[in-house]
């Protein structure tokens, strides 16, 4: 059976708990971890860690439209990190944990505008949305020790305070779009 294959690009904080979060939807075929949107090639995690390079940590995601749509990872992308803090999730800080979006066609572009109107535009009390959205060039794969890093280290103290509060929400918030086990 073939499946249709599409890419999303998405960086909201750190790419352990991005990464964690997307692994569990269903039409998701391979997500990586790695750096987009700098200025070096090749960039390394110290290089991106020290925010210099102007790299975000972000995820890679090739996903089936057929049974995931474009918007329901936008849903998810919202809805599990804080698309309203510049440069900063919780306690990371610094460019390298942005909330970007990496566009891949005009369509991704003009649906991740709209839904950031219809985010602003639900709440006027709220704090607005700085997602970027940029163009996508080039993605960098991080370092194997980074990729499936929650799945390889639950007992993680970072996983057990950061990850797994993130991916209960997901849980509860997007059941219908979870994978089945």
């Amino acid at each position: 059976m073939d499946t249709q294959k599409e890419i999303a690009v998405f960086g909201g904080g750190c790419f352990w708990c991005t990464e964690a979060v997307f692994q569990m939807l269903k039409g998701i075929n391979k997500v990586l971890p790695g750096y987009s949107g700098g200025s070096i090639e090749n960039p390394t995690y110290e290089q991106v860690s020290s925010g210099k390079t102007g790299h975000a940590e972000v995820i890679y995601i090739e996903y089936d439209p057929a049974q995931i749509s474009y918007r329901n990872l936008l849903a998810v992308f919202f809805g599990s990190h804080d698309p309203t803090t510049k440069n900063r999730q919780g306690s990371d800080v610094g460019p390298q944990y942005r909330s970007v979006i990496f566009h891949t066609t005009p369509g991704q572009k003009s649906e991740a505008e709209k839904i950031i109107k219809e985010i602003n535009g639900s709440d006027s009390a709220g704090a607005p949305v700085v997602t970027e959205i940029e163009p996508f060039t080039k993605f960098y794969e991080a370092e194997d020790y980074h990729k499936n890093f929650y799945e390889r280290n639950r007992g993680y103290p970072y996983c057990e305070v950061i990850i797994n509060p993130k991916l209960e929400k997901v849980q509860h918030e997007f059941a219908e779009l979870l994978k089945k086990k």
